[in-house]
């Protein structure tokens, strides 16, 4: 039996896809003076590859803990914004960062009224 059912897992799967595009664009905003760096940015692979579920393919491979991961770390190659050859665009990261905190502040409200509804459940409705 299964104490929590799939919107848990779709909660914590959407926390760790906030967390990784958090991470992804102050890395970018970080290299914006570097020469030749190019811009990450975090897609869905499920919308691009039709896959849901990380594949092992050598022992060695970390394992995945059961919660696939549809979004993928891909770099931006196809522009130069400057003559270094960098394309971080200060302007687009800071829009994505403040759109990022509004989707992870919204996942994390709906987990905890997901663990309230419980918690009022545990204490027999009072």
């Amino acid at each position: 039996m299964k104490l929590f059912n799939q919107s848990f897992q779709n909660l914590e799967q959407s926390l760790h896809y906030a967390t990784t595009k958090n991470s992804v664009i102050s890395n970018n905003l970080a290299n914006v003076d570097t020469p030749n760096y190019k811009a990450q940015e975090v897609t869905f692979k499920s919308m691009l590859e039709g896959e849901l579920s990380l594949h092992v393919t050598k022992n060695k491979h970390i394992r995945s803990n059961g919660i696939a991961t549809p979004y993928k770390v891909m770099n931006q190659n196809r522009t130069s914004y400057t003559h270094s050859g960098n394309n971080v665009d200060v302007d687009k990261e800071m829009t994505e960062l403040a759109k990022n905190q509004i989707y992870y502040r919204g996942a994390i409200d709906r987990l905890n009224g997901k663990f309230g509804l419980l918690h009022t459940v545990i204490r027999g409705g009072k």
